[in-house]
């Protein structure tokens, strides 16, 4: 399912991503315009001027500016005489400048991000077919002048000169000492780091909105397919898009006893040839031909019919997007590739932390043990699409039409969700009149695509909940997800209208999101009114939380791979980075799943659609696994709400601080693998 937060994803509309030598030379040519002796010669006025409790501040500030400054917004005295005139030494004055720009701030993000919310609905919302007119409106960033203004105006500049940058290990070295406001004033510190121009910011913006439609669409009609035996095994209807419909579908089939494991391997197939591109482009988004995924054969009206593959299409979004992401590099001295953007400045978390977290986990005893314990519950050896077993969750001994039966019921279109919102809150623990202020400021609303969540970016404004209902009502899938998303818009209200400074909203990452997500959608059937079949419940959660680890923590390992292969090779073809991606896939599965699920050069680790339409978020989703543990251990027998309330209400500070003061200790897989031995231990008595 495609859980993350558009509006920190750069979208809209499909171009070009190559930009013309001398344009670029020319648009970098005045970087480092005021030289060294230049800023030391300000930097030292304003010492004498001001004295010593400014002189971190003088420093920094200056030099920050002097990084971003450009010979169009004047010459070297222009510069100085600006940074002579703009410092703010007294405190209180200060404050004044904080307010004023975070008020206008907000008031910006948050009317531009209503126009890039209104402009993408026909792309991202069941409203018919797209046309080429949608896609330019959807893909044009409103925002993409914005920063252009903001540094002509010198409004960028005032706020780089005021408020100092902080790396990331100075964030965390000092962080933990920090008041509220002054992680505050940090954050208006990190606002202005990179100067983007708007030419660079639309290209990238229209690459990522060709991405997004084109996974939004890719979509199998199951109905459609037969195995050998020319049997169809699955109902005229059911439209699954790939991976998240495909993967969901795979794990419900985990019920059905009788043919549940032929329904798996056919689906397994299906991934597979996408991810060598040999599935036919005629049974994409299309239900015009009937298709066996074994012999890759095609019929229609029962003539046989040739076979087209899909020509490397995948890869080409993929390869488009690391060239759109990489026209930034240049424009970011402290964050030079998209893994240092992605790590050190979105996550927070250093890359090699994050792999020797994963590396940590996989390589554990515990997966053996958990994968014997698997192989006991379903009485035979396990094979490679057991990664996504599904057997510890509550659902996993209830058959899906039980529960689609319903879910379709209760929730018939987008509207009876909605108002249903309140209702799932308070039984989630928060008092009537503080779920109904919550559900107020969210919007249910019919997804092309799997469902995602969209936050706003200013207080008052509505946070938008998108799944898929059908025209029979919501099935259970969509209703899994559904309570996924609405975690996420929860946690999104939260972070945006209760935090104390407007310029610490959100959250330190969106591993954090995820985690609410999570602690919601395990509870999707309690929230149905049902009882979890499972009677060691606890224990069980603990073994979920490991397997989809175990699951997730390999395919982020191919995504970041992936990457490094890239930037090795940037002038790969499509048909290059395929190889590759499979390369890595095959790399990670040999090293640590071919001895538990079986399957040797494995390919199935490159099926996920984040890898393709998102650049670099994958590793978002074990990271919030392990978070999403560590806070289920902290709100285990006490309101879940009032917990969520301590916790998140402190914003956007770094991650391994966030969970100091919520949990007690850093992110970790120690908690984990402790519960999941003691879960083996109890359950094998």
């Amino acid at each position: 399912m495609r859980t993350l937060l558009p509006v920190t994803i750069l979208l809209a509309f499909v171009v070009s991503c190559s930009t013309h030598p001398s344009k670029k030379q020319n648009e970098m040519s005045d970087t480092g315009f005021i030289t060294e002796a230049q800023q030391n010669e300000v930097v030292s006025a304003l010492k004498d001027s001001l004295g010593e409790p400014s002189y971190f501040r003088i420093e920094r500030g200056v030099r920050q500016v002097a990084s971003l400054w450009r010979e169009s917004d004047g010459n070297a005295d222009a510069f100085a005489g600006f940074c002579k005139n703009h410092f703010i030494a007294d405190d209180a004055q200060l404050e004044i400048l904080f307010s004023t720009l975070e008020r206008n701030f907000e008031v910006l993000d948050g009317y531009f991000h209503k126009i890039d919310l209104l402009l993408k609905e026909p792309i991202q919302l069941e409203r018919g077919e797209i046309t080429p007119v949608d896609m330019i409106f959807g893909g044009y960033d409103v925002t993409a002048h914005l920063n252009d203004d903001l540094y002509a105006n010198k409004i960028a500049f005032i706020t780089a000169l005021n408020f100092p940058f902080y790396s990331l290990q100075e964030k965390t070295e000092m962080g933990e000492k920090w008041s509220r406001k002054e992680w505050a004033y940090a954050r208006m510190g990190d606002r202005f780091t990179a100067r983007v121009p708007a030419a660079v910011q639309q290209k990238i913006s229209g690459t990522i909105t060709e991405a997004d439609a084109y996974i939004s669409d890719y979509n199998i009609f199951m109905g459609k397919l037969r195995n050998e035996n020319g049997e169809q095994l699955f109902p005229d209807g059911m439209k699954l898009i790939s991976h998240w419909g495909l993967r969901d579908e795979l794990k419900s089939n985990y019920a059905d006893t009788a043919r549940g494991v032929e329904k798996q391997r056919m689906i397994y197939t299906v991934m597979k040839r996408i991810i060598d591109q040999t599935i036919p482009q005629q049974v994409i988004n299309s239900d015009r031909f009937i298709w066996n995924p074994v012999t890759n054969q095609l019929s229609a009206d029962g003539a046989e019919t040739a076979a087209t593959p899909e020509p490397d299409t995948r890869y080409r979004v993929f390869l488009n997007n690391f060239h759109a992401m990489r026209q930034l590099d240049s424009y970011y001295p402290h964050y030079p590739t998209q893994l240092a953007r992605a790590f050190d400045a979105t996550m927070e978390i250093r890359q090699e932390d994050v792999e020797t977290l994963f590396k940590g986990l996989l390589a554990s005893p515990e997966v053996k043990e958990v994968a014997s314990f698997i192989e006991s519950r379903l009485g035979r050896k396990l094979e490679p699409f057991d990664i996504w077993y599904d057997g510890f969750k509550a659902r996993g001994g209830i058959p899906e039409e039980e529960l689609t039966a319903i879910t379709s019921r209760k929730y018939s279109n987008p509207k009876a969700l909605e108002e249903d919102l309140p209702n799932i809150l308070i039984r989630l623990g928060w008092k009537p009149e503080k779920a109904q202020e919550i559900a107020s400021l969210i919007v249910v609303d019919p997804s092309r695509g799997a469902g995602h969540a969209w936050g706003a970016t200013m207080r008052n404004d509505f946070a938008h909940l998108r799944t898929r209902i059908g025209s029979d009502g919501m099935d259970y899938k969509g209703y899994n997800i559904a309570i996924h998303e609405f975690g996420h818009t929860v946690e999104q209200t939260i972070t945006m209208n209760d935090v104390d400074f407007h310029t610490l909203n959100g959250v330190p990452n969106t591993a954090f999101t995820e985690a609410v997500a999570f602690l919601f959608q395990k509870r999707d059937l309690e929230l149905l009114g049902l009882k979890n079949p499972n009677p060691e419940d606890e224990h069980y959660l603990a073994l979920d939380n490991f397997w989809a680890c175990y699951e997730i923590m390999g395919v982020s390992l191919v995504d970041i791979r992936v990457w490094e292969w890239l930037y090795s090779h940037p002038d790969a073809t499509p048909a290059q980075l395929k190889e590759a991606v499979i390369t890595a896939a095959k790399e990670v599965w040999n090293t640590y799943y071919a001895d538990v699920l079986g399957g040797k050069d494995e390919t199935l680790l490159g099926i996920y659609s984040h890898m393709i339409d998102y650049p670099l978020y994958l590793p978002n989703y074990p990271m919030g696994h392990l978070i999403d543990f560590q806070i289920g251990q902290q709100v285990r027998g006490k309101n879940l709400a009032d917990e969520m309330d301590r916790m998140y209400t402190q914003g956007r500070i770094i991650p391994q601080l966030w969970m100091k003061n919520a949990v007690g200790s850093g992110i970790s897989i120690e908690p984990l693998l402790k519960s999941t031995k003691e879960a083996l231990t109890a359950l094998k008595k």
